[in-house]
């Protein structure tokens, strides 16, 4: 079936693209009279494809993500999701952990259901990432774009966003990634003798956090986003630093326009 999208294959719309040689058992009916009448040559018209595109939402529903986090995930993938399913994309739901993939979705008439497929993910367990980039590979379809909305807090983000298509990778398709955080993840605003407990394995650490500790804390985590957009980027892929305090529709909107200093998610 035709979609909406032009494709870098030849097809059978409306929009001539280019000419080429006749070859025995080529349809004779797409040869160019006119081209064969001035030049003596047999020549085929060929005419741009158009393609659906597939969304791919791989959202991190790991233990990390539990409250702010998560429902801001939800937030901007059923803002990406509604966008293309207004414009007659095809639209499927992942999630790590659990590599969950529920319907494939098309058209207006899905909208409520991605919202309702949205809103049921929970947060828990950890963050097999490389391994849901992989599972997500091995499904069969056209690879589309593919949009991670994950915190990114696991050892195996760069492993797993190698593993996923995109410009520069060793797989056709396109790659976003919205990097969803809390303030506290960069910045915490504590001191003092701590202990630590990790959301995804339970396990507890204990510190002392001065503020010369908590000063430092901040300057690696800035230089690690800054590591992580570097990294995205040279992909050539899109990239959108969001803070679950920040205005959702300011946000949303400068995500998907690619305004300010975010790179626009859908082109």
């Amino acid at each position: 079936m035709v979609g909406d999208h032009r494709s870098p294959r030849f097809g059978t719309s409306i929009d001539f693209s280019d000419y080429r040689e006749y070859h025995a058992g080529d349809d004779l009916r797409r040869i160019d009279v006119n081209a064969y009448a001035r030049f003596d040559r047999l020549l085929l018209k060929l005419f741009e494809a158009e393609d659906d595109v597939v969304v791919r939402l791989l959202v991190d529903t790991s233990g990390s993500m539990e409250g702010a986090k998560l429902q801001r995930a939800r937030q901007y993938a059923a803002a990406i999701g509604f966008v293309a399913l207004v414009n007659r994309d095809i639209v499927t739901v992942h999630t790590f952990p659990g590599g969950a993939e529920g319907p494939r979705l098309l058209g207006k008439a899905a909208i409520p259901e991605l919202f309702t497929r949205l809103e049921s993910l929970q947060a828990e367990g950890s963050t097999p990432f490389a391994a849901a980039a992989s599972a997500m590979l091995t499904r069969p379809g056209p690879p589309g774009i593919t949009v991670v909305v994950s915190d990114l807090l696991t050892e195996e983000w760069d492993a797993g966003l190698r593993r996923l298509p995109s410009g520069s990778g060793p797989k056709p398709g396109d790659l976003a990634v919205v990097q969803v955080l809390d303030r506290t993840d960069v910045s915490p605003a504590v001191t003092g003798d701590l202990q630590l407990v990790d959301t995804e394995t339970g396990a507890t650490v204990d510190v002392s956090v001065s503020a010369s500790v908590a000063e430092d804390y901040t300057r690696l985590a800035q230089a690690w986003l800054d590591e992580v957009a570097g990294r995205v980027l040279r992909r050539r892929a899109g990239y959108a630093r969001v803070f679950t305090d920040e205005d959702l529709e300011a946000s949303i909107l400068g995500t998907l326009t690619g305004s300010g200093t975010r790179a626009g998610v859908l082109r």
